[in-house]
Formats: structure tokens, sequence, C-alpha cells
């Protein structure tokens, strides 16, 4: 006889389901500024969040910054490995998940041990300021959306607010610079691979590992940075 699910397993899949159609429905609505129609799948979510499980000092306190948090999934795996002491700033411009992502984390299961722990921002993570300092950032931002500019603008205000010998860990997707240069206009085409200069740029000064998920749809890979000490 198949197993019946409990009415929290229910709830949950009914929660993510909702995340799931919201996320959608933005993502169509703001594509560039959400760069995929899917959520991060757990997979991705359990590579990006990797310096939060294995850390480099497991007694001290993490001080935690997720760039482009969406409807949550990558803050649920976040939530799923704080610890006492740990504190996390969610941050998402979209005012529309920003609102859901406050829900979640005030009513879902899943934040229930760290909701004191956890505050959500509605606004541009250029907008968070330089009075924090953070151990770890994971972004969701969808740099190949954006132009070269904004890229940069965005790395050098992470690299700002890290504590020296603190990660960053942000995501793309595989292939997408490849398939523009077949199907995408021409400066739609640079545009990208100008942002991808970049991106190369921060990971060959910074990169200290580089992961690849196939269990997501588009596939991406994880870069992995690290801010020196000195």
């Amino acid at each position: 006889m198949a197993a019946t699910k409990s009415p929290s397993d229910a709830f949950r899949i009914d929660s993510r389901l909702r995340d799931a159609g919201l996320f959608l429905r933005e993502a169509l609505r703001t594509f560039r500024a959400t760069g995929s129609v899917v959520p991060s799948s757990p997979a991705l979510a359990a590579a990006l969040t990797h310096h939060l499980v294995e850390r480099d000092d497991p007694s001290a306190p993490l001080t935690i910054m997720e760039g482009g948090a969406g409807t949550g999934p990558v803050s649920r795996a976040i939530a799923a490995h704080m610890r006492p002491g740990d504190t996390a700033d969610l941050v998402e411009a979209n005012p529309e998940m920003a609102a859901h992502l406050r829900t979640l984390v005030e009513t879902d299961s899943d934040f229930a041990a760290v909701r004191e722990q956890i505050e959500v921002h509605d606004r541009l993570v250029t907008e968070m300021g330089t009075d924090r300092r953070y151990d770890l950032i994971v972004s969701g931002l969808p740099f190949a959306n954006f132009t070269a500019e904004e890229v940069r603008e965005i790395l050098d205000y992470y690299f700002t607010v890290l504590r020296p010998g603190g990660r960053l860990s942000f995501f793309g997707y595989l292939y997408t610079k490849e398939v523009k240069a077949v199907i995408a206009p021409r400066e739609d085409y640079l545009r990208q691979a100008r942002s991808s200069w970049v991106v190369e740029e921060w990971v060959n000064r910074y990169g200290v590992r580089t992961d690849r998920v196939m269990a997501n749809f588009p596939p991406a890979w994880i870069h992995h940075l690290r801010k020196p000490r000195d």
C-alpha cells in the first residue's frame, strides 16, 4: 500500500506550488530582472549554500546575505542550515516576490526555527548600504541579463560588504552565450558577452571553486569566490 502524505507534507507541497506559480507570473512580467521562468532546484540551492554547510569555523556564527531571493527556494536551504547566532538578510527588489517571501518567513514551517534571525528587504542589493558586513553572500541575480556596468557595480558592492575571508557564491546558466550567438539579436549577444567578461575577470581574480549542476532547468554553473584576508 502506498504511503499517505501527512498534512504537513501536503501543506509544504502546496506552499512550494504557490512559490512556483508566483515566480512564473513575475518572471514572464519582468524577465530581465528574473532570468528564468523556473525557480532554482533543490540541487542548485544545495550547491549555492555549500559554504553555509562546510564552514571554516563551525563554532562561529555567520552573517549571510541572499541577493535576488525570488520566491525563496534558496532561502529555504539557507534556513535549513542556519545555526543559533547566524543572521540572514534576504534581498529581493521585486515587490510581489518580496511580500511573498516575507509571508513565507513569517508562516512557513521551513523557517520556524530561525525566523527571528532572518530579515527580508524589498530593494536592490546595491541599495542595502555599506554599514553591514557579511561572511557569506549567495547571489541569485541573473548577471547574463544585465549590462557589464551593472554586473561590475553589483560585484563591487558584494566585495565591499564581504568581510576579509568572506565568500560569494553565484550562478549562471550553461550554454546561454552559445545559444544567444545563434538565435539572439547581435546587440543582445554582445551585451551578454561583455557581462560574461566581467564575471570571468572576477572569477579569475578571486575564484576558488566552480561547480556544475545538471539537476536544474536550465543546467547551471556555480562560481565560489573568496575575498582576500588582506
